[in-house]
C-alpha cells in the first residue's frame, strides 16, 4: 500500500489556506475604506496604501470597485494587520472588545451618580484630562433626575462626556 501522506509538505499552507487569508487581506481593506481619513492617519500603513484608500470612493462602477479593492488587498501584504485589526475592534461594535469598553464606561457612570467625591478622585486618576466642574455639575442633575423620577437626560450626557474622554486617551479621536 502506498503512503500518499508527504513529509516534505508539513510546514507549507494549502492554496485554499492562502486564498482564504488573500480574501481576508481584501475584507480588511474594505473594512478601511469605510474609516474617516482621521482615523486612517492613526494607522500604520505604506503611503501606497493611504493613497489607494484616498482614491478608494472614486470608482463607483461596480467591476472598477471590486478591482481596487483586489489592489487595496495586494497592499495589506505589506502592513501590520495586527496593528489595524486592534484599532477596528475597539470601533466595531460588534466585537467583544467594544462591549467592554463600552459596559465600563457604564459602569463608571453608575458609580458616578451613585458614589460621592471619593469615586470622582478615583475616575479623575484615571482620565486626568476630565473636567471636575462639569462632572460634579452633570452628576448632581443626574441625582436630581433620579430623586424626582424625571428623564435621564444628565445620565446620557455624563456617559457622553466620559466615552468622549475614554477615546481621546484610547487615540480614537
Amino acid at each position: 500500500m502506498v503512503d500518499s501522506y508527504d513529509d516534505s509538505l508539513d510546514g507549507e499552507k494549502s492554496k485554499s489556506q492562502v486564498k482564504r487569508e488573500l480574501h481576508a487581506l481584501v475584507d480588511l481593506g474594505e473594512r478601511l475604506t469605510t474609516l474617516k481619513p482621521d482615523l486612517l492617519n492613526k494607522l500604520p500603513l505604506t503611503d501606497a496604501l493611504r493613497r489607494a484608500l484616498a482614491d478608494a470612493p472614486k470608482h463607483v462602477a461596480h467591476i472598477a470597485r471590486k478591482r481596487h479593492l483586489q489592489f487595496i488587498g495586494k497592499l495589506m501584504r505589506d502592513q501590520d494587520t495586527d496593528a489595524i485589526l486592534q484599532l477596528l475592534d475597539q470601533l466595531d461594535a460588534s466585537t467583544r472588545q467594544y462591549n467592554e469598553r463600552f459596559h465600563n464606561l457604564e459602569r463608571w457612570r453608575d458609580r458616578l451618580i451613585g458614589g460621592g467625591d471619593d469615586v470622582l478622585e478615583k475616575f479623575v486618576g484615571e482620565y486626568p484630562d476630565a473636567d471636575r466642574q462639569q462632572l460634579r455639575s452633570l452628576i448632581r442633575q443626574a441625582q436630581h433626575e433620579v430623586a424626582h423620577n424625571k428623564a435621564p437626560a444628565s445620565s446620557r450626557k455624563i456617559f457622553k462626556y466620559i466615552r468622549e474622554l475614554d477615546e481621546t486617551q484610547r487615540g480614537l479621536r
